[in-house]
C-alpha cells in the first residue's frame, strides 16, 4: 500500500530557487542550509558514513554556489564564514582552509582564527 508510505522530506538545498535572489535572501538561504546540514556534518566527522557525507557535500556545494553570487563583500564574507564553520564540523579542513582564504574582512578572519586555530598556518 503506497498510501501510507512516508516520503523523505526534501532538503532545503535541493529546493529550486525561483527568480533572482538578492544578497539578503542569499545569506539567509546559506544560513538555513548550514543549520540544516549541521547534523550531517557532525555525523561525518571521524566516520565513513557515505550517505551523510554525500548530504553534507551537496549542502556545502550549493551554499558555495550561492555565496559566489553575492555582490556585497561583507555579506559574502559572513556567508563564507558560515560555510567554513560547517566544513570544520565535518572535519573537512582542506575545504575550510581554501574557503577561509576568500574572506576579505579582517575582523571576520580574526574571529575565524580564534574559533578554529587549526586553519591558521
Amino acid at each position: 500500500m503506497k498510501w501510507f508510505a512516508t516520503r523523505q522530506p526534501a532538503d532545503i538545498w535541493d529546493e529550486p530557487v525561483e527568480g533572482p535572489v538578492g544578497d539578503i535572501d542569499a545569506v539567509a538561504r546559506i544560513r538555513n542550509i548550514c543549520q540544516a546540514a549541521r547534523a550531517s556534518a557532525e555525523a561525518v566527522a571521524g566516520s565513513a558514513q557515505t550517505g551523510k557525507r554525500e548530504r553534507y557535500e551537496r549542502a556545502a556545494r550549493v551554499a558555495m554556489e550561492i555565496a559566489m553570487k553575492i555582490a556585497d563583500d561583507l555579506m559574502r564574507d559572513d556567508a563564507v564564514r558560515r560555510i567554513v564553520d560547517l566544513c570544520m564540523k565535518a572535519e573537512d579542513i582542506k575545504t575550510a582552509q581554501i574557503l577561509s582564504r576568500a574572506i576579505q574582512a579582517a575582523w571576520i578572519r580574526e574571529a575565524l582564527a580564534r574559533d578554529h586555530p587549526t586553519l591558521v598556518q
